[in-house]
């Protein structure tokens, strides 16, 4: 089993965290919509690779740039480290469009993504970085002002150009989230 670098991850958040404080601390321009807002988290997912077979489980972390209250894009990044096969483990960077709705403190959303996945084979006798294209769907939970539960979010993933052949790997993932910036509207909606 491949042994997981935990610092490696913790720099790759708190870059994110560093990234969206900042962009928190830009004024946004007058253009800008109600309820933009830009939002980090983490999770935790569980995915049936594909390559080898067999569900792998990791963490990853994920940035929300919403432009208005319902749109914007994801960007995310999954780490699948654990219950590997010889040291076969998949690491992805994915980004694509996003849409939600709003019931009261929960949010369903769908998201459609693109982007690289890397993949190091058995034994370690090489890697392979892939086109993947996937998409997805969940639902959000608004626990506080800024703080949100990624109770699930379902995801669908296909490698046209995989060496061996085309491959769709698909999983789950939980997770938590901090909004750092909105432009209100937002709150309005959710707790009256």
């Amino acid at each position: 089993m491949t042994q997981f670098r935990i610092p490696a991850m913790l720099k790759l958040v708190l870059a994110m965290l560093a990234l969206a404080a900042s962009a928190a601390a830009q004024k946004l321009p007058t253009a800008t919509a109600p309820g933009a807002s830009i939002t980090v988290g983490g999770t935790y997912s569980a995915v049936e690779a594909k390559y080898p077979q067999g569900v792998q489980y990791g963490a990853g972390a994920y940035v929300d740039l919403n432009f208005r209250r319902s749109i914007g894009l994801e960007g995310e990044v999954h780490f699948l480290r654990e219950n590997t096969i010889a040291g076969s483990h998949q690491t992805t960077f994915l980004v694509g469009p996003r849409v939600e709705l709003h019931y009261g403190r929960f949010s369903p959303f769908a998201k459609a993504l693109v982007g690289d996945g890397k993949l190091t084979f058995p034994y370690n006798l090489g890697y392979g970085n892939y086109l993947v294209v996937g998409g997805g769907g969940g639902i959000d939970y608004q626990l506080t002002e800024n703080l949100k539960l990624r109770a699930v979010d379902f995801e669908f993933q296909y490698w046209p150009s995989f060496t061996l052949g085309s491959i769709s790997p698909y999983g789950v993932s939980v997770g938590l989230s901090y909004r750092f910036l909105h432009t209100g509207g937002w709150r309005h909606h959710h707790y009256r």
